[in-house]
């Protein structure tokens, strides 16, 4: 065999069609992987940011289950839901404005402040009702939560 004969061998370019092909696919299984898992962590914070704000009230009020701390008030059409430090006479208090949940810190009795109130997060609904003794419902637009005091008395 001489070296001519080698040349017309169509082998070599089998060898290198066939390594082009898998070189391709493997660029393909990378973009469409890449594309395929920032869909999943997409879909994974939405997940998060829509349960946010029921996470952020069931840990406030968890944070302060305490005897007579949790009141339910309904002030300028809204439901306020009142942290109370009987200790200091100043409370958490949670309500819509504006289509947000905001939540200020005052005194038990003050007026309602949104224009000073920290912003908690978007939602159109926010409901906190007492089903049973102890048993608290609060609804937002991510959908409801339940939440039991561990505190005797249940909500003022």
């Amino acid at each position: 065999m001489t070296f001519k004969e080698d040349q017309k061998s169509p082998l070599g370019l089998y060898s290198i069609g066939i390594a082009a092909l898998f070189l391709l696919g493997f660029f393909l299984l990378v973009l469409f992987g890449a594309q395929n898992y920032r869909n999943a962590v997409a879909a994974q914070h939405a997940n998060n940011d829509s349960r946010v704000l029921l996470s952020y009230v069931s840990t406030c009020i968890k944070g302060s289950d305490q005897t007579g701390c949790v009141r339910i008030r309904e002030e300028d059409g809204n439901t306020v839901l009142v942290i109370a430090d009987e200790e200091s006479g100043y409370a958490s208090r949670l309500y819509l404005s504006h289509g947000n949940l905001v939540e200020d810190y005052a005194e038990i009795r003050a007026a309602l402040d949104p224009e000073n109130a920290q912003i908690i997060g978007q939602t159109s609904v926010f409901t906190v009702e007492e089903l049973t003794e102890g048993l608290l419902a609060v609804t937002t637009d991510a959908g409801r939560s339940l939440i039991r005091l561990r505190s005797q008395g249940g909500v003022l």
